[in-house]
């Protein structure tokens, strides 16, 4: 579902699914901003070489749409899991984070990784995860142990917490697509469980290289944890941010001709 933002004549996306009325998300792309190229124009990463005053004015936009302070995490491909409440800091170091607590907004940062949302169909907790390859497969900077991946990290920490996790959602937003994801033999390996299942989302290239599926991994690894009732993203064209230049930033894509890449941002978060 496409969502008009107030005040600008951009416009985003805003998670069809049936969720609670207290939970609400929003995935923001590269239109309605004031960055300038090659972080046209709604880049909200500042990490990535833009001008630090434009990204806090594209960063107060997205507050201003959403009516929560969304919450920005150091992201570094890994599996560590943080619980965000009002009080919460920016810049924690962490791919995925949850709350119960209205006012403030998970955030995950994304330009060709896959944004995962996550909510209690009871209406009583959010969360959200940055799922790249490394992050999925548990290989990351904050893993060291092949299969503990950042979806079972997050599920673990909703659990020591006493959240209950027997009535759940997923929201996949746009990523690398399955027809621009080529990786090495090792990324396979880093997934293979010996299933047929697993071995078909990675396509084998004539020079030893795969095309891999990475919005259909994170529904084999949600749907390990229980999670079946999965929306959004589901491989195809229109969700993949290296074909769709003019709505989606791509690190991929763009940072091979320019240099550099912006990023977007998936939200979501409760209501009073």
């Amino acid at each position: 579902m496409i969502l008009q933002m107030q005040n600008h004549s951009a416009q985003w996306i805003e998670p069809d699914w049936p969720t609670h009325p207290r939970v609400r998300a929003l995935m923001t792309n590269r239109k309605g901003g004031v960055s300038a190229a090659p972080w046209d124009s709604m880049n909200l990463g500042d990490h990535v070489g833009d001008r630090a005053a434009d990204v806090l004015t594209n960063r107060e936009r997205l507050a201003a749409q959403i009516g929560q302070r969304p919450v920005f995490l150091q992201q570094v491909h890994g599996t560590a899991c943080v619980q965000l409440t009002a009080t919460t800091p920016q810049g924690l170091v962490a791919d995925a984070c949850w709350s119960q607590d209205p006012g403030v907004a998970c955030a995950i940062m994304v330009a060709d990784c896959l944004p995962v949302l996550l909510a209690d169909a009871a209406g009583r907790w959010v969360a959200a995860a940055h799922a790249g390859w490394r992050g999925l497969a548990g290989l990351g900077a904050s893993s060291h142990t092949k299969g503990l991946g950042v979806l079972e990290n997050l599920w673990a920490d909703l659990q020591r917490a006493g959240a209950d996790v027997s009535e759940v959602m997923a929201w996949l937003g746009p990523c690398i697509g399955p027809q621009a994801f080529e990786v090495g033999p090792e990324v396979r390996d880093a997934f293979d469980d010996g299933s047929a299942q697993l071995q078909s989302l990675f396509k084998p290239k004539d020079d030893g290289k795969f095309m891999a599926d990475l919005a259909w991994l994170a529904r084999l690894r949600l749907q390990a944890l229980g999670v079946t009732r999965v929306f959004g993203n589901d491989s195809s064209l229109p969700w993949c941010t290296v074909s769709n230049s003019a709505l989606f930033f791509s690190h991929r894509r763009d940072s091979r001709s320019l240099g550099q890449s912006g990023r977007m941002a998936a939200c979501i978060w409760l209501d009073r």
